[in-house]
This record gives structure tokens, C-alpha cells and sequence, in this order.
């Protein structure tokens, strides 16, 4: 693997990709590191005080659905086979309605918001290796200029099996000219894919594109309590019946990362809308593409407020980040999977998967949707 390579892995992807592999080791919440590096959320007492409804007379933004407030169990279910150590263990957690985006930002919505403001994300610019070796073991040598050029990370298929599943470098290519007009590389196009989620959107861009529209990122706990919808207690968001899984999402079925049968249909992204909505008319909340939230990814944050044994209200995720596998990363939290999930390899439709992305990292299979608040709703801030 090329040294550029394995710099841009160990910075973009460890925190991602890595992680992907099931992993069920628990995490010991009284180990030095989880003790190191507290986590905080809002404590709740009375769930009484919990917004649940609509305030009468305020409108649904267009493109929105209302989210009802109320409590959930946050984490991995019990039935839940597949559940990796960081989705453990499960704790309640209750959380104020809110409005979300049906589906996830697409093509079009983005292009928008480039037009009428003129942004460049991340992947468009160039590389500052003084900001990027902050991230990186100290010492780590500076890639030739050459090979220093704005891109990003798209997916290729392999030609044979793979045997080590935890060596990402055989399916992911760092792609000069990659970006969300170009998701493919240079040669590549959105044209006629404008209900196509955009991708290749870094953590700033999605910031960037909440703050011109009025609206932020979710929670990992408004996410969750969302994608739940009426099915609180199950593994994904139609239930736990994972057979219906072609049918309900946009994953990888066949041997990953060789042969994709396409029995969901797709072969890489999928127009929003292309499957059925969950309870609360909220659609792609399993597959299609990852999506950001707000919330700092942290090794030890749900051993650490499972700890209190109490309901956390509106919780924002860990005070800082810190992954004990890469102390290096500033992460935060995706959530819902893409169209690259396989039950060998990533499983992470499951409502409870959840994984860390350096701010930076940008990808063919990450995007974001937005969410407001009743207030911002009420008292916009202009444009």
C-alpha cells in the first residue's frame, strides 16, 4: 500500500472503517482511559417536562417531518447478535421533539446552497499538511506534493475474496478530483442524479449548509429516538426481522467486497424515497449513505452515563473526543450505514450502530440530513 495511502487511512478511516468489524469486547468503564475523559449530558428527573407534540400553529417546514418527543432505551438491544461493544450498554435516554429532513440532503439541495453562496468543500481544497499532521503520530513524513491534491476516498470492488476484512486499502482508493460534484472521480457526474444524496461532505461543509439553511445537525440521541420511530425496542427500524432487509434499505447483499447481487436493487446510491419511510415518514434511516451528528465519537461515553442509572435529557454526546484505538482523532458520530453494509463486514442498519469519522474525512458513502428545533422554527435566523 502507498505511503500517502496509509497516511490518509490512519487519518480518515481508522476511526471509521476499522470499527466496522464486529467487535464485542466490552469496554471496562473503570479503566484509566474512560476515567480520563468524563462525558456530561443533562440529567431528567421528570419526563413530564419532555416536549412531545407539535406546538398548535407551528408550521412543518417543507421537506420536514415532526419528530414526537419521549424517552427511549439509546444503545444495542438485547436481541441484538451483531451489536459491537461501543453500542453497549444500552441506557434510556429522553429527548424533546424536533423537525428532521424526510430524506437525507441530496444533489439538488446542495447544489443550492453552492450556488447561492459560492462554498468549497473540503475535498475541493488543498491539503494543509500543517493542520493535517496534528492529527498524526509524530514524525510521520510528509507525502510528495504531487500526490498532496484535493480529492477524496471512493470505493472499488475487488477482483478475489478478501481474507482480512480489517485492511480497508483493498476496497478504498484516496481519488484526486473526487468530490460531491464528482462522487466517482474526475470523468464521474451528479447530472440526472440530482435525488441522489450528496456525499463526500466533510464535517464543516454539512455545518456550513445547516447554518445557511437555519438548522443543525441531529444528536446522536435525536437520531436514534428518529430512526426508532414506533419500534422502540427493536433492532432496526421495521423491526427485527432482518430477512426484510432488501426490501427495507439500501445495503450490500453477495460476498463483500467482490459481488453485489443488487436484490435491493441498487448497486451503489439510491434516489431518496427509493424505499419505505419508517413510522415518522423519515426515509434511508438504514443504508444508502452514513450520516454526521453532533456528537463527539467517545470509546468509554455510553459505559460512563449507563453508570448513573438515570434518564439523560437531550444529551449532546461526550464533553471531548477520544477513541483509545487512535488518540491522534478527533472524531465524531455517524450513524444509519450505506450502501456498502454487509452482515460480514459492517451490519450498521441496525438502528443502535454507530461509528467515529475524523472532521475532515469526507467519503463516497457520507452524507448528512439536518434538523430544527420548535425555537428555530419560531425565531429563524436570516440567511
Amino acid at each position: 500500500m502507498p505511503d500517502f495511502f496509509k497516511l490518509l487511512g490512519y487519518l480518515l478511516l481508522a476511526g471509521t472503517l476499522l470499527q466496522c468489524k464486529q467487535d464485542k469486547k466490552p469496554i471496562d468503564k473503570d479503566t484509566n482511559t474512560v476515567k480520563k475523559h468524563k462525558v456530561i449530558a443533562r440529567v431528567l428527573e421528570d419526563t413530564t417536562e419532555i416536549l412531545k407534540e407539535k406546538p398548535e400553529g407551528v408550521v412543518i417546514p417543507e421537506g420536514m417531518v415532526w419528530v414526537p418527543g419521549g424517552s427511549i432505551v439509546q444503545g444495542a438491544m438485547p436481541q441484538d447478535e451483531m451489536a459491537m461493544g461501543h453500542e453497549k450498554p444500552a441506557h434510556k435516554v429522553a429527548v424533546d421533539g424536533f423537525f428532521m429532513d424526510a430524506t437525507e440532503v441530496t444533489n439538488a439541495q446542495f447544489k443550492k446552497f453552492v450556488e447561492a453562496t459560492g462554498y468549497k468543500t473540503i475535498a475541493e481544497k488543498a491539503i494543509d499538511w500543517e493542520e493535517m499532521k496534528k492529527q498524526l503520530p509524530a514524525g510521520t513524513p510528509k507525502p510528495h506534493d504531487s500526490i498532496m491534491q484535493p480529492g477524496s476516498l471512493t470505493f472499488k470492488k475487488t477482483k478475489d475474496p478478501v481474507a482480512n476484512l480489517y485492511d480497508f486499502s483493498q476496497w478504498w482508493n484516496w481519488t484526486i478530483g473526487a468530490n460531491w460534484k464528482y462522487p466517482n472521480g474526475p470523468g464521474s457526474t451528479i447530472e440526472g442524479k440530482d435525488n441522489e444524496p450528496v456525499v463526500h461532505i466533510a464535517y464543516e461543509d454539512a455545518e456550513a449548509y445547516c447554518q445557511w439553511m437555519g438548522r443543525r445537525l441531529p444528536t446522536e440521541a435525536e437520531w436514534e429516538r428518529a430512526a426508532k420511530g414506533k419500534n422502540e425496542n427493536a433492532t432496526y427500524f421495521w423491526g427485527d426481522d432482518e430477512t426484510q432487509l432488501a426490501q427495507m434499505a439500501n445495503t450490500w447483499e453477495g460476498q463483500f467486497p467482490v459481488n453485489n447481487t443488487k436484490m435491493d436493487g441498487f448497486e451503489a446510491r439510491a434516489p431518496v424515497k427509493s424505499f419505505s419511510p419508517n413510522d415518522f415518514g423519515l426515509y434511508d434511516m438504514a443504508g444508502n449513505v452514513w450520516e454526521w451528528t453532533s456528537d463527539w465519537y467517545h470509546t468509554g461515553y455510553y459505559q460512563e452515563v449507563s453508570a448513573s442509572e438515570r434518564i439523560l435529557r437531550n444529551p449532546t454526546g461526550a464533553k471531548g473526543p477520544f477513541n483509545e484505538t487512535d488518540p491522534y482523532a478527533r472524531e465524531k458520530v455517524m450513524k444509519g450505514g450505506s450502501f456498502l453494509c454487509n452482515a460480514s463486514y459492517c451490519a450498521s442498519y441496525r438502528v443502535s450502530a454507530r461509528m467515529a469519522t475524523s472532521l475532515d474525512s469526507s467519503l463516497e458513502h457520507l452524507g448528512f440530513r439536518t434538523v430544527a428545533t420548535v425555537a428555530m422554527i419560531e425565531t429563524p435566523e436570516e440567511k
